[in-house]
């Protein structure tokens, strides 16, 4: 696993995602500004976690095509649904 990699990978999707970029968010009383919610990724040797959720092993399926994906320089598949513009 090129851990260089996804780590640049990373970084550019989260410039892509808007990191650090404040968006206009409505409420009752007006507008105010929010910057997004990160997405908690710990790498390890043998697996990861996201979202401070299950311990995932890079020999399972899932974690190999989440994998592939950043290596490839897109969001992960498995988060479009929720979130659609990127993360």
């Amino acid at each position: 696993i090129d851990f260089d990699l996804i780590l640049e990978n990373i970084k550019y999707l989260n410039m892509l995602a808007g990191e650090g970029i404040s968006q206009i968010e409505h409420t009752p009383q007006g507008a105010r500004l929010r910057q997004a919610e990160p997405l908690p990724l710990t790498l390890y040797q043998n697996g990861i976690i996201m979202c401070n959720g299950a311990f995932r092993p890079y020999q399972d399926p899932s974690t190999q095509q989440w994998l592939q994906d950043i290596m490839d320089g897109y969001f992960p598949s498995e988060l479009q649904p929720r979130y659609p513009d990127g993360i």
